[in-house]
């Protein structure tokens, strides 16, 4: 009787090692990327805020000022100036993404900060002064790379660009927008910056911030990338939970996933299998560099890393330093 006992226990073991084994075969199959079709398209370099000043993240608080921060300068450009999103173009970047800013009179500028203090020699707010004022501030006044002994782009840069300044720039160009705060009229004011330019806002265009400010930029522009980031993180929480059934949640249709370099062991069938199925969707797929400490991540920011991406990968790969890694992608 012990041994009946015995072999029926081991026989019981072995079907579910068996089951198991079947499971994992299946989950495999179902995710495997070397079944799926060569992904089409084509890879589209994305210069964050053009060409711009690295800086040290280490110990980087939310409210810190990054213009102290910055490594001993390459180049003379900077991030969100006219010359810096040229020179992006240049060195193979098929988008530039900038930030923007209202003014008090309803004007838009290219800046990233909310307040003066940092990069300029104005103070206070953006949005509690006229363009007029705003244009009188040096661009590059509060950069240093060494504490403070020296500030190398004062009186080299010029005055913050407006929005219609840099669309008259780069004629053509693919330009993504973003949204640093939430007030929808940052819409009508963006809108009304294309008008004046005479450039319309056509499907080379896309936008990105929170949702409430991009419900109002759909009225203006249609047909354009809407990238809520609250959306993305919706769908890549829902994929990573059931994408090994090959189920995509219905929050990621006609959405945009972000994916750090360091984390593409966690997605089900990458990456061909899982651009396959982004792209059935109508989803877009960003590339970005590694997620460190769970804080945001940034785009590649040295030539290296450039290794880590598959070579199938068609999608957006977002770069930080577009002065070092385009110009090893152009080699």
């Amino acid at each position: 009787m012990r041994g009946s006992a015995t072999e029926a226990r081991l026989s019981k073991w072995k079907l579910f090692g068996i089951a198991v084994a079947a499971f994992a075969v299946a989950v495999s199959l179902i995710n495997a990327s070397w079944m799926a079709p060569t992904p089409k398209g084509k890879l589209i370099v994305v210069a964050h805020r053009g060409v711009a000043q690295q800086f040290s993240r280490e110990g980087l608080g939310r409210q810190d000022c990054t213009a102290t921060r910055i490594r001993k300068p390459e180049h003379h450009y900077l991030e969100n100036t006219v010359e810096g999103i040229r020179q992006a173009f240049f060195l193979r970047a098929n988008m530039v993404e900038l930030d923007v800013q209202q003014t008090k009179d309803g004007q838009m500028v290219a800046f990233h900060d909310a307040t003066l203090e940092c990069r300029t020699n104005g103070k206070g707010r953006v949005g509690d002064h006229l363009l007029a004022d705003i244009k009188k501030l040096d661009a590059g006044y509060g950069y240093t790379a060494d504490g403070g002994r020296t500030f190398p782009f004062r009186g080299r840069i010029g005055a913050i660009p407006t929005v219609a300044e840099v669309l008259q720039a780069v004629p053509g160009q693919q330009l993504i927008f973003h949204f640093k705060n939430r007030d929808p009229a940052d819409a009508d004011a963006l809108a009304a910056a294309f008008q004046r330019a005479g450039v319309p806002i056509d499907e080379k265009m896309a936008f990105y911030g929170p949702g409430e400010v991009l419900a109002r930029m759909r009225s203006h522009a249609p047909k354009s990338w809407m990238w809520d980031l609250g959306q993305t993180k919706i769908c890549a929480a829902g994929y990573l939970k059931f994408g090994w059934t090959g189920y995509v949640p219905e929050s990621c249709r006609g959405s945009t996933i972000g994916l750090p370099l360091n984390y593409q062991w966690a997605v089900w069938g990458w990456p061909n299998r899982f651009l396959a199925r982004m792209a059935g969707i109508d989803t877009r797929v960003i590339m970005m560099g590694d997620l460190q400490n769970m804080n945001a991540p940034v785009g590649l920011e040295r030539p290296e890393q450039l290794g880590e991406v598959p070579r199938s990968f068609r999608g957006y790969l977002w770069v930080e330093d577009i002065y070092n890694v385009g110009r090893a992608l152009q080699r």
